[in-house]
């Protein structure tokens, strides 16, 4: 025992090292598990929120507002695709919905910073790195939204696309991360239904307990990377993953496609910018290849599916993204000091980080579809 002991105390690397992968798995089991609760909450409320699209702008707040609640842009895409292609909802009223679920996927790395707020430097990072991607998708709103609404750029361009590919055939991917947690998750909601019965009760237990697990993942990883900061992860991170922006942009991309989900890619990085890892700088490229990455898995299944409508929507989704990094790239200074400065300021008093997420991603969409119908 005493020599299992100083083994592992002479190796402070390796003690960091399995604490890392232990809290890594128990925070992609809380976005998960969160997951789960939010869609049995608000799935059913995305798809009747989707049905009342009356105009196109409304439909923006409508592909916030869903996307939020159900915390997936990939499940808000598939809602609306499947309308689209039952004629239930017309393209051009579908391709603002999903310019909304960019921006509302966006909040899960936004809460993911949340638990570091007693730690002002840390937070003042990691919430920086949360917000640059958020910001970036509202500036592509608000430039490209305009340009769809006049001459429906996205539509005519994306429609081209599906005819050239539309017979092309889909794939569908395992993600394995998926794999070693979608089955835990679900066992654990089933095992609360059982015990709670069919009420809202085990719904909020199951959010809960997925917010805790996220809160006590988040610290212990954070701790972890600081140990495995010290002995030059960083340096691998620098030269290797991160080395220049298109490296980072590729390694956003990947992993996307593998994981299969832009928001566990987006907040795997908070934590890592709140223990110093990663620069803001760094990141940005990365949240931009997660963005383009989490259209992959939407095109393939379209293109599985053969319907033009389909096959339309998701790739209007892909060159929304694109158009965004075309437009932005080149500025990046804008969406980068903008998250600086507002996690900066929010430093300053710790409710606005809360309000932040609160007022935008749901009292703002909340009102203009309210005050719409």
């Amino acid at each position: 025992m005493e020599k299992i002991k100083l083994f592992f105390k002479s190796h402070p690397n390796l003690i960091a090292g399995i604490k890392l992968v232990f809290f890594l798995y128990l925070f992609f089991l809380s976005l998960e598990l969160m997951g789960g609760a939010m869609k049995i909450f608000g799935k059913e409320f995305a798809h009747t929120l989707i049905k009342t699209t009356s105009n196109p702008f409304v439909g923006l707040f409508i592909g916030i507002l869903a996307t939020s609640v159900i915390q997936s842009s990939s499940s808000t895409t598939s809602i609306v695709v499947g309308m689209v292609a039952g004629g239930a909802l017309n393209i051009a009223n579908a391709i603002p919905i999903i310019m909304g679920a960019n921006i509302g996927t966006s909040i899960t790395n936004t809460i993911a910073s949340l638990p570091q707020i007693n730690r002002s430097n840390e937070f003042r990072r990691a919430f920086a790195a949360a917000t640059v991607h958020d910001f970036f998708n509202f500036l592509s709103v608000i430039v490209l939204f305009p340009l769809q609404i006049f001459t429906n750029f996205l539509g005519g361009a994306s429609a081209a696309l599906a005819g050239a590919f539309q017979n092309v055939g889909g794939l569908k991917f395992l993600s394995p991360v998926k794999a070693i947690t979608k089955p835990v998750a679900k066992y654990t909601i089933a095992e609360l239904k059982n015990g709670l019965g069919d009420g809202d009760l085990y719904k909020w237990i199951a959010l809960i307990i997925s917010l805790l697990f996220l809160f006590v993942a988040l610290k212990y990883m954070t701790d972890s990377l600081k140990v495995l900061i010290l002995s030059k992860a960083k340096a691998w991170f620098d030269k290797v993953l991160f080395k220049t922006a298109p490296r980072a942009m590729v390694v956003g991309l990947i992993l996307t496609v593998l994981v299969q989900s832009s928001s566990i890619t987006t907040s795997l990085v908070v934590p890592m910018a709140g223990a110093g890892l990663l620069t803001l700088i760094q990141i940005f490229p990365y949240t931009l290849g997660a963005n383009i990455g989490t259209t992959v898995t939407a095109i393939l299944a379209a293109l599985l599916t053969g319907n033009l409508a389909a096959v339309t929507v998701a790739f209007a989704h892909l060159l929304f993204n694109i158009s965004g990094i075309i437009v932005w790239w080149p500025l990046k200074k804008v969406p980068l000091t903008i998250a600086e400065k507002f996690s900066e300021y929010s430093i300053k008093n710790k409710l606005i980080p809360v309000a932040y997420v609160v007022i935008l991603f749901f009292i703002i969409p909340l009102l203009v579809i309210f005050m719409a119908n």
